[in-house]
């Protein structure tokens, strides 16, 4: 009686209890799974190379190894650590697809795709300043040849305007001039008739005694 009594009351206190907590398994980073290592809690690689991207520390252990890559990190503050992983595993991919030159080949190529750059850029700017010129020139052409038309037009009005009736001073003087050779070419035809002696009326003015005797001889 009283082993069963005790039974319940043992079953009782277990089914009541809380279940106890799962067990969370912490996976290894990249570095320390490929290393086979175990890895730590203030592992130095863990916060850089991830369980999920384990090419990265493969790409970088393959050209600068494990322990130069420890090392690197030590000597660096934890700001810095992340962009000198960055680093790392660029230029580890960067020896891998060229051997001998690396990531110095990849900085030339930048270096001339810049330079090759700034040549087209100062010829296009050439270009623009070439064609800035021609336009000018080809706008002071236009502006001198519309001025010229602008002249001729001008010119082809005054000569459809028609004739006034005045007479300008110059006719005028001219006409004056005219008028006074005139005057003086009779003046001096009658001045050479009056004085020739084949004139009979300055005979009779005179009273010349032939004619009087004449005209008395009649009467």
């Amino acid at each position: 009686m009283g082993s069963s009594t005790e039974t319940s009351i043992a079953t009782t206190i277990s089914n009541s209890s809380p279940p106890s907590p799962p067990q969370v398994i912490v996976s290894p980073c990249a570095a320390c799974k490929i290393l086979r290592r175990r890895c730590v809690e203030k592992c130095v690689l863990a916060p850089y190379f991830p369980p999920t991207e384990p090419l990265k520390f493969t790409t970088a252990h393959r050209v600068f190894g494990a322990s130069n890559i420890i090392k690197m990190l030590q000597e660096l503050p934890e700001s810095q650590r992340v962009d000198a992983v960055s680093s790392m595993v660029y230029e580890a991919n960067s020896r891998i697809r060229d051997p001998v030159y690396g990531c110095a080949g990849t900085i030339c190529q930048l270096h001339k795709q810049v330079s090759d750059l700034q040549a087209q850029l100062a010829k296009s700017q050439a270009e623009v300043v070439n064609m800035r010129c021609q336009q000018a020139h080809l706008v002071g052409l236009l502006c001198m040849e519309m001025k010229q038309h602008s002249q001729y037009q001008q010119q082809q009005q005054q000569q459809q305007q028609p004739t006034t009736s005045t007479i300008s001073p110059t006719s005028s003087l001219s006409s004056l001039q005219m008028q006074h050779d005139v005057d003086d070419f009779l003046f001096n035809t009658i001045t050479t008739d009056s004085s020739s002696p084949d004139n009979s009326f300055d005979g009779l003015i005179s009273g010349d005694g032939n004619l009087g005797s004449e005209w008395e001889s009649l009467w």
